[in-house]
């Protein structure tokens, strides 16, 4: 599953004259995209990165380099010094350096309980340290920041510390082995994911009592380590949820949402659609209140958000077996989890639960929707997926979101599904639609049309009622045509009655120089994929029966 851990930094000596829109040209320019908006005060500024080696290249190619409006911005992790705590990050370390050395350097000025190195794509190297002590970090960044080793100057931040993480383990992980037998559950602190990141997610495997008792516990330990600390007044829960789940919780004109912030006494807030990408399909459920009130409004959201994914496993399933080998929940277009966040002191947040098993790791949010199938499961796959073209029609005032900002989200879009994805010119300067030509295998295929389906369901393209259907044209051989038209309109009806899709062969087609004729299908996503995929089984098995005629063998009767 992707989670937002957002990396918040510091943008400083800014001139007044600068702009939020300054800003968002400027790292466009430099090729360093954002991760939401541009938080604009008078002389800095903040922004956000989901993704440690994004801030750091960030921070590399701006910080003390780039001059906006007469001045020399400067950019680092944001980290109030209330916050600044035992861990720091030291970069532009000379890549040949021996680890010895440097954790020689290192130990001079106190005793370091954890070096780890950051995988970036820098020539050279960083590493997040861990003191003992705050007093020690603070040493060390004073004593080698801009330290010279050969040509070489050190650069060195404070990143947030895992204070309240620290506290849910317990010494020896005594607090949570507790908690997870109490509660008999499995909990994952995603701590070394993104490490130095603002904020870490917490995953609860159990029943749905198991999942509130544990969050209940969780909340606890935090705000005890609040008060303690004196680092946060008040421990708002974040819950993380798939999009395409959160309309149902929010509920027509926001009743639901409004019931339970009556009901539990809590003031509830979901991060706007703006911070959706293709990568982070999840939006963030702030819940703030007591810590009582809080534990209430997390049963009674969870038991919304359980109601419409069941709801959603139950539509999935029915359309899955009709695409062998088909892995939906690896695409992250479809409610495939929910997951709870705990976020650092400083954003004051808490920490949860997850009901339904979430993805093993973020890298397998893009993993292949075809997993490996067992050997001889379908005799007719290819070892290489062919490629696929498909032609889907989309509103011609659509065109300007699925391209994006220069050309950005089409091509993060044929980055993210693997595909080749162009729009065609307009056929005349009142066409009502535009054609999306995508080139690739079936698995690229469901990816790409997947998430312009959403785009265009986010962007508000249809009313919200409405179910997004577009229509989508593949080229079959002319040969195979009739069987899929079937005998009296047989099998066309068959595969509408089987998908809720409309098919159309349209008659009388001058077949094009690959001796191709088109075929039309009309419907929502599921309905489009499942009659695409049965259309081209019915051709491969028509194929295959050609090449058996051509090498002499009798070919088997297949009807539909």
């Amino acid at each position: 599953m992707k989670r937002r851990r957002m990396n918040k930094l510091y943008i400083g000596n800014l001139s007044p004259a600068v702009t939020a829109d300054d800003l968002k040209q400027l790292f466009g320019e430099r090729k360093l995209p954002l991760a939401g908006q541009v938080l604009l005060k008078s002389g800095y500024a903040f922004v956000d990165y989901p993704d440690q080696n994004w801030a750091i290249r960030a921070i590399e190619t701006l910080s003390g380099k780039v001059e906006l409006h007469g001045k020399v911005m400067e950019v680092d992790y944001s980290v109030p010094k209330k916050l600044r705590s035992r861990k720091i990050q030291i970069r532009n370390i000379p890549p040949h350096l021996q680890w010895e050395v440097l954790d020689g350097l290192l130990a001079q000025y106190g005793t370091v309980e954890n070096v780890e190195q950051v995988n970036t794509d820098t020539e050279t190297a960083v590493v997040n340290v861990t003191y003992a002590t705050k007093e020690e970090a603070k040493v060390a960044i004073e004593k080698l920041s801009d330290h010279q080793f050969e040509n070489y100057s050190f650069k060195i931040s404070y990143i947030p510390d895992e204070e309240f993480v620290g506290a849910i383990i317990g010494k020896e992980g005594l607090t949570i082995k507790n908690l997870t037998k109490q509660t008999q559950s499995k909990v994952d602190i995603h701590r070394k994911e993104n490490a130095g990141a603002a904020e870490k997610p917490i995953t609860i495997h159990a029943t749905p009592e198991g999942c509130s008792e544990a969050c209940r516990m969780i909340l606890d330990i935090m705000q005890k380590e609040a008060d303690e600390t004196k680092s946060a007044e008040e421990i708002p829960l974040k819950i993380l949820a798939h999009n395409s789940l959160v309309g149902r919780l929010i509920g027509k004109e926001g009743r639901n949402l409004k019931k339970i912030e009556q009901d539990t006494g809590t003031k509830i807030t979901i991060s706007p659609l703006q911070d959706l990408t293709i990568y982070n399909p999840e939006r963030t459920i702030t819940v703030k209140g007591s810590m009582e009130a809080c534990s209430n409004a997390e049963v009674e959201i969870m038991k919304k958000l359980r109601e419409a994914y069941e709801n959603d496993v139950v539509a999935v399933s029915q359309q899955a077996n009709l695409i062998p080998g088909l892995n939906l929940s690896a695409l992250g277009i479809f409610s495939t989890g929910l997951s709870m966040l705990p976020s650092t002191p400083g954003a004051r947040g808490a920490a949860a639960a997850a009901p339904y098993h979430p993805f093993a790791s973020s890298s397998a949010y893009l993993s292949g929707l075809y997993g490996a199938p067992p050997a001889g499961a379908f005799p007719h796959q290819h070892p290489l997926p062919e490629q696929e073209v498909v032609n889907l029609f989309i509103p011609t005032q659509a065109v300007g979101a699925i391209i994006g900002k220069k050309g950005q989200h089409i091509k993060q879009l044929a980055r993210f599904a693997g595909a080749s994805i162009k729009i065609a010119p307009a056929e005349g300067p009142d066409a009502s639609e535009r054609m999306v030509i995508i080139t690739g295998p079936p698995e690229a295929q469901f990816k790409a049309q997947g998430r312009i389906f959403g785009k265009l369901k986010e962007e508000n393209f249809f009313n919200p009622k409405e179910e997004v259907k577009l229509e989508a044209h593949i080229k079959v051989p002319s040969f195979a045509a009739g069987r899929v038209i079937g005998k009296g309109g047989k099998t066309v009806n068959e595969l509408q009655n089987l998908t809720s899709a409309e098919v159309i062969v349209p008659r009388d087609q001058t077949p094009d120089e690959n001796e191709e004729v088109i075929v039309k299908i009309i419907g929502h996503f599921f309905a489009s994929q499942t009659a695409q995929r049965k259309i081209r089984e019915i051709v491969q098995q028509v194929k295959q029966q050609e090449q058996k005629h051509a090498q002499g063998a009798p070919a088997s009767q297949h009807s539909k």
